[in-house]
């Protein structure tokens, strides 16, 4: 692991002193602390990544990563920001940068954090505005997968596929990296129910499915047959065309069918995508029952205040002070 880190993060050209012991404090970071010892190799790439990222802005300025001080992490929030990074976005970058110093800060290579009180710029964006469907559009939606029944071989398991996916993002919640991660072996029955053990980012979660839900999965099992197992398990949903068939569904793949459908059905435009589709199991969810902590169960947050947004649309909706005033019609 940390030849590797080495390879990707300081190249031999850098002059930074102390870089083995930066590296090494690194990989045991990756190793030991993040998602408590237990990420997933998609996390530790991601994490490489953006370090990695970091350490090649530190090079083209001639910084030495090793003693990088506040005033560098300033000018590179500044590129970013320059760059047209999203305040999220770069507040998740500077997340990780502080992560690392404070590996390399606790192995006693640095007496402090340079990112300890650098904060992301502003969002003027409200935390409500976010992009979902309505019940009609979600409705559209999946009307636009075509009729399985009037298809056979491989076109019919590619529209029950299809069908199952939406279903899985718009009406139960799931993430993209869930459904790539999903296998067969995360399938159970409880109390008459089929369940989808939900292999989450920071947790795991057991998700019952709907009955219309359940009967797409079973029909699509049973005609696409045996698939082999892979690292993972048996994947639950796989690749159809040639050259790939069998092989667990990409998270590429599984947005880009998405948008393909949300194109079809004419509701495709800025900001909405395979994400908006769990912000429409969320929004709907809570519009028809009412129950927040459901909801929060249904998506795996940890924190009820990152489930509360979807009830403040709601109701924000229902209790508009503007509908209650009273007008006289002209």
């Amino acid at each position: 692991m940390t030849a590797l880190v080495a390879q990707q993060l300081f190249p031999l050209t850098s002059p930074a002193p102390g870089r083995a012991k930066l590296e090494a404090a690194f990989a045991q970071f990756l190793r030991l602390d993040v998602a408590s010892g237990d990420a997933s190799p998609q996390t530790i790439r991601s994490y490489q990544a953006e370090v990695a990222a970091w350490v090649r802005w530190c090079e083209i300025n001639s910084v030495d990563p090793a003693t990088a001080t506040v005033a560098h992490i300033k000018l590179f929030r500044a590129e970013l920001v320059e760059r047209g990074y999203q305040p999220v976005t770069i507040g998740w970058k500077l997340t990780i940068v502080r992560r690392f110093y404070e590996a390399a800060r606790s192995a006693g290579l640095r007496p402090d954090n340079p990112v300890a009180g650098i904060r992301p710029p502003r969002s003027h964006k409200a935390a409500e505005d976010f992009k979902y469907l309505t019940s009609q559009q979600l409705t559209r939606l999946l009307a636009t997968v075509p009729n399985p029944d009037e298809a056979t071989g491989v076109e019919q398991i590619k529209r029950l596929r299809d069908r199952l996916m939406l279903s899985l993002m718009a009406l139960h919640g799931l993430r993209t990296i869930e459904l790539h991660r999903a296998s067969l072996e995360d399938l159970t029955e409880r109390d008459g129910y089929t369940a989808l053990l939900v292999r989450g980012k920071t947790r795991e979660r057991l998700v019952y499915l709907r009955a219309d839900t359940a009967q797409t999965l079973a029909r699509y099992l049973e005609l696409r047959g045996d698939i082999p197992r892979d690292g993972v398990g048996t994947p639950l949903l796989v690749a159809l065309d040639r050259g790939f068939q069998g092989h667990r569904l990409s998270r590429r793949h599984i947005r880009t069918t998405a948008d393909r459908y949300l194109h079809a059905a004419g509701l495709k435009r800025q900001g909405l995508s395979c994400h908006a589709l769990r912000h429409t199991a969320a929004t709907l969810g809570y519009l028809h029952t009412g129950d927040l902590r459901a909801v929060q169960e249904l998506l795996g947050h940890a924190d009820p205040r990152t489930t509360a947004r979807y009830a403040h649309v709601v109701d924000a909706a229902r209790r508009n002070p503007a509908l209650f005033i009273p007008v006289s019609e002209p």
